[in-house]
């Protein structure tokens, strides 16, 4: 079984980028942020569907790729250049989210300690608690900040 990251130091995000075996099946391409709630709807549609690929034993698998997605969507709203595109993906035992932003030039920054109540900016170190591994690499002109969700805990 694979453990949950739980890796809360400020060291930077890794530069790699995702397995070969992970086969998309699903993408969306986002222009502002209204168009979250309908990525986190079918987001959990596609991650339940009998079809979809890994379904044992989820135990809260979906929600955590659920926040991920909006946080790392946000992230590259918010700090990168449009559009946004996420990438849901399979390899038939874990999921893997792809979210990229076309500022090649702006790697991913973790938050560091102390910040100021509500100040944000740990949307990277959520990503790292609630998925497997975090990375992220540059190809072409897009910044692609990816994760892996193990089928079950």
């Amino acid at each position: 079984m694979t453990e949950i990251s739980t890796d809360d130091t400020d060291k930077g995000l890794r530069t790699a980028r995702p397995p070969a075996r992970f086969a998309p099946i699903r993408e969306w391409v986002l222009d502002h942020a209204g168009h979250l709630s309908t990525v986190r709807r079918e987001l959990l549609a596609a991650v339940t569907a009998e079809d979809a690929g890994p379904q044992s034993k989820l135990d809260g698998i979906p929600e955590r790729m659920i926040l991920v997605a909006s946080e790392l969507a946000t992230n590259a709203l918010v700090h990168g250049l449009p559009p946004t595109r996420i990438t849901l993906s399979t390899d038939g035992t874990d999921y893997l989210l792809d979210v990229a932003d076309h500022d090649v030039d702006t790697p991913p920054a973790l938050a560091t300690s102390p910040r100021e109540p509500g100040a944000g900016g740990f949307g990277l170190q959520i990503a790292r608690r609630l998925s497997q591994e975090v990375a992220w690499y540059t190809e072409g002109d897009a910044k692609h900040v990816w994760a892996i969700f193990p089928a079950q805990r």
